[in-house]
């Protein structure tokens, strides 16, 4: 439960906060690095106390767009602020998974009883620096 009531006005910008799943890398990052919000997106109208229908873009038109103000955080505009926007399939569950580029090496690991398969992935392209 937040300390302070929140409360948004129309035309603020607010961050969707996305679920993150279980063992699923996200920008090469797993764990407290990872992803936990997208947008900003622009507050329409409230409904009720609690929910706030967002404009979402067209790649998200099947999802419903009132969502309840635990979802959301509040962006503050800075104009030195740049977002790149990169296209992210989201499921209706708020939650998406990103698809490594190449398996680079696989190694089987004996625990106890156990057999572990670790594999390494090549890296996300657009988080790869360009080679000069």
């Amino acid at each position: 439960m937040r300390r302070c009531e929140l409360e948004f006005a129309v035309g603020d910008k607010v961050f969707l906060k996305v679920s993150p799943m279980k063992g699923v890398m996200r920008f090469g990052r797993k764990g407290k690095l990872s992803p936990r919000f997208i947008g900003p997106y622009e507050i329409l109208r409230r409904i009720g106390k609690v929910a706030y229908e967002l404009k979402l873009p067209s790649e998200m038109a099947m999802m419903h767009p009132v969502f309840h103000i635990l979802i959301l955080r509040f962006y503050k505009a800075d104009l030195s602020h740049v977002l790149n926007h990169e296209e992210i399939e989201i499921n209706e569950g708020l939650s998406y998974e990103e698809e490594p580029i190449q398996v680079m090496d696989r190694q089987v690991r004996r625990l106890r009883a156990k057999d572990v398969a670790l594999v390494r992935v090549e890296p996300f392209s657009y988080l790869v620096p360009a080679k000069v």
